[in-house]
């Protein structure tokens, strides 16, 4: 699957787009397909502060 990692504070530049394996669902957990997803202002704010 693709992903964006946040793994560092900094501007748009520390979001990476990585390739990451499929999970899998343990047990008692159900596994959904998500075709697209976004990302919002509450994720900007995350990399942008250390607080």
């Amino acid at each position: 699957m693709r992903a964006v990692q946040i793994t560092r504070f900094g501007g748009p530049e520390v979001m990476d787009v990585v390739d990451l394996p499929d999970p899998t669902p343990g047990e008692g957990e159900t596994l959904f397909e998500v075709s697209s997803s976004g990302v919002d202002f509450a994720d900007t704010h995350h990399r942008l502060s250390a607080d």
